[in-house]
């Protein structure tokens, strides 16, 4: 991972993580929401790429200052415009209501396997995935624990993805990766080439590999470190800070490029 000084491409569009990437310590900074705002008045477009809940989603779209949101992993998209909402599913309702029979089965045995484990606070309001706490309002599970959970998901056929803070698992072809594609492709009128060159991506853990692995321009926060151990494609370069200092030392090097 190289320092973010030796960045030197101009970018249109910015995806990013939000959880310990743009977040400090479970909260959005001040600084970290200028950075986002800064973006947006330097004319570059702003996606935040996350595994948080559609309720979430709706309300990051409409209130902070980004031009569509990605939420649970892939799983849908939504982007306020022009005063109206619109809002991409990957699944119909039928296929959810049969995927969230499945997951509470996992739920249930997670439960029982992993006793420690807690179901994260935000699943009241989530669509497609279940999000296991691992640390976010838990004391932090040990390693083994969480490799335990991911075992659960993927005995019953499940995707699961670890983040900084969860354990997320869900059934559907989708990630952030394909979403991304997509979401960049139908609303904004990339192809494959523009994507590679006009966007980057931010993250801090390995349920942000796929990203660094299928986009060119990527960016770690310092945080991200703490896990190389466990990916195998890791971010091209890397800022000096953590979590929302180290996000907004990337968006001043982006926007000076600009």
């Amino acid at each position: 991972m190289k320092p973010i000084s030796e960045f030197t491409t101009k970018i249109q569009f910015l995806l990013t993580d939000i959880d310990d990437t743009i977040t400090t310590n479970g909260q959005l900074t001040a600084e970290s929401y200028a950075a986002l705002a800064k973006l947006k008045q330097h004319g570059i477009k702003v996606i935040p790429v996350t595994g948080r809940p559609a309720g979430w989603c709706d309300m990051i779209a409409r209130f902070w200052p980004v031009d569509a949101v990605i939420g649970e992993n892939g799983g849908l998209y939504y982007r306020y415009h022009e005063r109206k909402m619109l809002r991409w599913n990957f699944a119909d309702e039928k296929t959810l209501a049969e995927n969230q029979k499945k997951l509470q089965v996992i739920r249930a045995e997670i439960k029982q396997k992993v006793p420690k484990a807690a179901i994260s606070a935000d699943q009241f309001c989530r669509i497609y995935d279940l999000a296991v706490d691992f640390c976010e309002d838990i004391p932090r599970l040990s390693d083994d624990e969480i490799k335990a959970i991911v075992a659960i998901f993927k005995a019953h056929g499940a995707t699961a993805k670890v983040s900084s803070i969860h354990v997320n698992g869900w059934f559907g072809a989708f990630n952030k990766v394909t979403t991304a594609k997509l979401l960049l492709q139908k609303e904004f009128g990339l192809n494959e080439a523009q994507i590679l060159e006009q966007c980057a991506y931010v993250g801090d853990s390995p349920n942000d590999e796929p990203l660094f692995e299928n986009f060119r321009h990527t960016f770690g926060v310092a945080n991200v470190r703490d896990f190389t151990s466990q990916m195998k494609h890791l971010p091209a370069f890397v800022a000096p800070s953590e979590s929302g200092r180290g996000f907004c030392e990337i968006v001043e090097k982006i926007i000076s490029n600009k």
